[in-house]
């Protein structure tokens, strides 16, 4: 029997540096509304009983955890922007393609109905590009609300002069003049994706939609 002198402790700092240095990117997922979480767990378990975890990462829930400060009060919950969809970071060593390997564990994970940039008939989905993931992990972020004043009715469009949407123009679709809040479509991933925002990461209206 040969002798190991490895300690548990540069085992485990060895693998690390192997995941390290190996390619990763992020993919969509699509799953029943209301699944996310379940297929969260069902998906980190199957990366542990087959083996992947040197090809499947970590695995998230697109969630913002959101402060709302109304009368002096702070009011913490959690919000969850893109329902039916979860992130998942994995090995893409073909030329930013992932494993079949992967793509069927994945794939066949139960509440798993696809992948988002995927043509059906066993194609490869596309990777999320920098600046989406870059603006999904910021909106994981804890992001604490001040309650301001606003002139604004459905159908206009506003700009977005705070957080990971500034710059970009929406659609307003929801008002909330209580809760200091409105819903507008905004373009994420090529789509018109309705999101939360404050009064306060608005400016004056540009335009009638």
């Amino acid at each position: 029997m040969s002798e190991n002198n490895e300690t548990p402790e540069e085992t485990v700092e060895e693998t690390a540096s192997n995941t390290d240095n190996i390619e990763k990117s992020w993919f969509v997922v699509h799953t029943y509304s209301g699944y996310e979480h379940k297929v969260k767990a069902n998906l980190e378990s199957r990366t542990q009983t087959m083996g992947m975890s040197e090809q499947i990462f970590r695995i998230l829930v697109p969630e913002q955890e959101v402060t709302t400060i109304q009368d002096g009060e702070a009011k913490t919950s959690v919000e969850n922007d893109f329902p039916g969809y979860v992130l998942v970071e994995m090995a893409t060593p073909h030329d930013y393609n992932m494993t079949d390997e992967a793509w069927y564990v994945v794939r066949n994970t139960p509440g798993v109905t696809g992948f988002l940039g995927s043509h059906g008939a066993g194609s490869k989905p596309n990777s999320l590009l920098p600046e989406e993931v870059d603006l999904l992990m910021k909106r994981m972020g804890m992001v604490t609300r001040e309650v301001v004043d606003l002139d604004v009715a459905v159908g206009q469009i506003v700009k977005i002069i705070a957080g990971p949407f500034s710059g970009m123009e929406g659609t307003v679709t929801v008002v909330d003049t209580e809760k200091q809040t409105l819903e507008a479509t905004v373009e994420v991933f090529g789509r018109e994706t309705p999101t939360e925002l404050d009064f306060a990461d608005v400016e004056t209206v540009l335009d009638q939609a």
